[in-house]
């Protein structure tokens, strides 16, 4: 194996986005993920709002083919100004 992970590819793979409620955020997102992962369906995600309603929890559930895919992936994300963390 010449990249260090304890996953098999392909494999179904659940992101956690996580950051300040705000119009436009899930959007941008999703369109994040979907250009590391084509094949990703938008109508899959799944949303979750804090019980202040300040945040937001973004999961996508991609199917992974490459660590370097998911590498590229969180690096992006962890990249963009509205994440608080991503998962």
């Amino acid at each position: 194996m010449s990249e260090e992970t304890l996953l098999e590819f392909p494999t179904d793979f659940p992101v956690k986005i996580m950051g300040e409620k705000r119009e436009g955020f899930t959007h941008a997102m999703v369109a994040m993920v979907q250009r590391h992962a084509p094949d990703f369906n938008a109508e899959t995600v799944e949303l979750r709002a804090s019980s202040s309603g300040k945040y937001l929890s973004i999961t996508c559930t991609i199917y992974a083919t490459s660590k370097a895919q998911l590498d590229a992936l969180y690096r992006d994300i962890t990249a963009h100004p509205w994440v608080n963390m991503a998962l």
